[in-house]
């Protein structure tokens, strides 16, 4: 077998990151791209290492007695949904599986596997849009998401099922703007155009809308026509704020050079266990808030008892776990690298009254050294990347009687709780918690304890 070669196999297993998993003679198969256990693919060779090889789905030739019939128009081409063709109930045994595999292959044992616990909402849950400028199929200026695979082609996402109805209205109403007044899209290659991105972000519990328009700083153009248009819309929320950010960044991201207020607020309110968080245009907030309830809900009852006690929340990001905790704390110390996402921390802890929470800014494995208190109880919410190795034996130094680890990327765990428990401590419990319904992504949240000697 060689590059670009063609195979026609069958898809035995599945694996995190959307892989469909096949073995031909003594080599494993990764299949990228929406296969799933019981299809019969037709895949090419992207590369051979070692033992396994790593291909690209091109075809179904038979389909899954686990799938059903599409119920989006965009399914396959569009890179949002991975796994809409599985009924919901199977994606849960799939995510639960996955992550039981990974634990088990890192050598963890002796847990209680509480399983997974399904979005409250399939459907509609996302609190949190980044759409896209650019041309689609035929050239024609499109706003939505990246066509699977084509990162230049981009597809108008106009009857999206993951977000209400009021993003569609504001997705509709910016392109119809954006194509009357021919304004010209952001190209990459050629580091020219205007419109890049479209941002919208809406609090599920409290109604409030923001949208944020994202453009280079090209031409001069006056926004108050789309600003008129867009407050006179008939929304089930409430929109609070619209904003223009310029950006002459080369990246794809969405990155604040200027931000100018067209019309009210540069926030929103968002509402999680009966608190209240500000979040603003670029802060780091749980896009699933129904989903987000459970997986602090979790994390709160791993925590136990912690009335006289000192929680660290590390990657605190803008507070939100310590935030929940609080009440219940003694007190609270949350450590995060962005110092902007510090600073909402604290606004957020005043937002809600606590006066037993502290925020410091900076790199964990860093401040960790410079602080004199003990905790009884660590939180850990990382990045995908995981745990840098240099805290985590920060962290075994400060000899904490519970930790608790809630993680985005069940990978990054394994490799972090393998090397936890080879250093005095133990998993009591891990439990599943999906956020995003659809995809391959899963979160879990941990419960560690020191082992007595």
């Amino acid at each position: 077998m060689k590059k670009n070669e063609e195979l026609i196999i069958d898809i035995t297993d599945m694996e995190f990151n959307g892989y469909g998993i096949s073995y031909i003679d003594d080599k494993k198969v990764k299949v990228k791209g929406c296969s799933i256990t019981g299809q019969k693919v037709m895949a090419r060779i992207k590369r051979i290492k070692g033992c396994v090889i790593e291909a690209d789905l091109l075809d179904i030739i038979e389909k899954s007695s686990l799938e059903h019939e599409n119920v989006c128009q965009y399914f396959g081409e569009c890179g949002g949904c991975t796994y809409l063709n599985m009924y919901y109930k199977d994606q849960l045994k799939m995510k639960e599986n996955i992550v039981k595999k990974l634990l088990d292959n890192a050598g963890i044992e002796g847990y209680e596997y509480m399983g997974i616990e399904g979005s409250p909402k399939e459907f509609a849950y996302r609190n949190k849009m980044e759409y896209t400028f650019g041309k689609g199929k035929n050239g024609e200026l499109a706003l939505g998401l990246h066509k699977r695979g084509r990162f230049n082609e981009i597809i108008t996402t106009e009857n999206c099922l993951i977000v209400d109805g009021d993003f569609i209205k504001l997705l509709k109403s910016v392109l119809n703007y954006a194509i009357e007044n021919k304004l010209p899209v952001y190209e990459g290659k050629k580091r020219e155009g205007y419109l890049r991105h479209l941002v919208i972000r809406k609090a599920l519990k409290s109604g409030e809308i923001l949208v944020n328009i994202v453009t280079t700083t090209e031409i001069l153009h006056d926004f108050t026509p789309l600003t008129e248009i867009l407050k006179n819309l008939d929304y089930e929320g409430k929109l609070v704020g619209i904003l223009h950010t310029l950006n002459n960044s080369l990246s794809d991201a969405v990155v604040c050079d200027k931000l100018e207020i067209l019309y009210g607020r540069d926030y929103f309110i968002e509402e999680l266990l009966e608190l209240k968080f500000r979040i603003s245009a670029f802060s780091f907030f749980q896009t699933n808030p129904y989903g987000a309830e459970r997986l602090y809900s979790t994390a709160r009852e791993f925590a136990g008892d912690i009335s006289d006690k000192v929680v660290f929340d590390l990657y605190c990001g803008t507070g939100t776990i310590s935030i929940i905790i609080a009440p219940l704390a003694k007190r609270v110390i949350g450590i995060e690298l962005v110092s902007e996402a510090v600073e909402a921390a604290k606004e957020n802890a005043e937002l809600n009254g606590l006066k037993n929470c502290t925020f410091i800014a900076g790199d964990v494995a860093q401040k960790l050294k410079e602080i004199n208190e003990k905790p009884d109880v660590v939180i850990l919410d990382p990045p995908r990347a995981g745990v840098n190795p240099k805290a985590i034996m920060d962290i075994i130094k400060f000899n904490p009687e519970t930790i608790v680890y809630v993680s985005c990327n069940p990978e990054s765990l394994a490799r972090d709780l393998k090397m936890l428990c080879g250093r005095q401590y133990k998993v009591e419990k891990v439990k599943c918690v999906d956020m995003f319904p659809h995809t391959y992504h899963v979160e879990c949240v941990v419960l560690m304890s020191r082992v007595k000697k």
